[in-house]
């Protein structure tokens, strides 16, 4: 008996050692993308998740969870096993939320977290409709002064809401904000002139820029973009410092192993550094821009205290 179990023993020892040998991932691998499909983040992620799907020898799947500002889906991944195989594609939302929803979040936006690196950004330009007497952002700003002008956003406490209320302080005008229960409704709105104007991102406006159904003022990043060369910047038009984009960045459960975000942080700067993955980006009005681990580490702690800043000082709020 003593010899059969120990025969036993070391069949299971064996069969352990095997176990722990195989190399990550060794079954599927979740992306929780906190967006409805079809979603610029969606979108990017779904290209990431097809070429280390290719390179992995595994399935990264994509998984839609949307709702409340992201916080359901970013829940998930946070209370997620840290090992591995569920993470989430993060965006200023996951900076801003602390702040909107201040002591209300499920999770620490900071500590419960664990960084892959930054993937990639997606520019928002400011449009009107084209029956709006403005031809240019200075025109748009003095009928701001002359009081009435409204603005549509994709709902309280989303990226341009927060870029819209940024060029509020920074041009010292009034104008009121007309939230909407995501971008179709509120896009719809400023196509038919029911609100003047609104930020909006490149993949959604730049189709119906070209087909004048809007007028496009200037781009809120920092850079004028290659989609619009000739449309200047914010920051240009005489607000220097103007800078806001969605940013897209890849985040694992905190606590997952060293090796493991090592081998999916490679594989994330490989994917974006590959001609095609590239060229799939930017047809999508995206630009690919990798930061590696501890660098976006620090970029989301920046961005969660310039947000904490932007909320106090202009109001921002969200409905709870």
């Amino acid at each position: 008996m003593r010899v059969l179990a120990a025969v036993v023993t070391a069949f299971a020892l064996v069969a352990a050692a095997g176990a722990q040998a195989q190399p990550y991932p060794d079954k599927p691998v979740r992306l929780v993308v906190p967006f409805p499909a079809g979603s610029g983040t969606d979108i990017v992620g779904r290209i990431l998740a097809q070429k280390m799907t290719e390179d992995f020898g595994q399935t990264v799947l994509v998984d839609n969870r949307p709702g409340a500002s992201t916080i359901v889906g970013t829940e998930i991944v946070a209370k997620s096993a840290p090992d591995g195989y569920t993470m989430v594609m993060a965006s200023n939302n996951h900076a801003m939320n602390p702040a909107l929803f201040e002591g209300k979040l499920p999770f620490d936006s900071i500590k419960d977290f664990a960084s892959v690196g930054q993937v990639a950004i997606l520019p928002f330009i400011l449009v009107v409709n084209p029956q709006v007497p403005a031809d240019n952002l200075a025109e748009l700003i003095a009928l701001a002064k002359k009081g009435g002008l409204t603005y549509a956003s994709t709902g309280n406490g989303t990226p341009p809401h927060v870029a819209a209320e940024m060029l509020k302080r920074a041009a010292k005008v009034d104008i009121t904000h007309v939230p909407y229960k995501g971008s179709a409704a509120a896009v719809q709105d400023v196509v038919a002139g029911q609100v003047p104007m609104m930020f909006i991102n490149v993949p959604s406006g730049l189709s119906l820029v070209k087909a004048g159904k809007l007028r496009a003022l200037a781009v809120g990043t920092s850079k004028r973009i290659a989609q619009m060369p000739d449309l200047p910047t914010v920051a240009e038009l005489g607000y220097p410092g103007f800078d806001v984009s969605l940013w897209m960045g890849l985040l694992m459960p905190a606590g997952t192993p060293a090796d493991v975000i090592d081998r999916m942080t490679k594989e994330t700067a490989k994917a974006l550094a590959d001609p095609a993955v590239r060229k799939k980006v930017e047809e999508q009005g995206a630009e690919p821009a990798y930061l590696p681990p501890a660098e976006f580490s620090k970029f989301v702690v920046d961005e969660t205290k310039r947000f904490s800043e932007l909320v106090k000082d202009v109001g921002l709020r969200v409905d709870q």
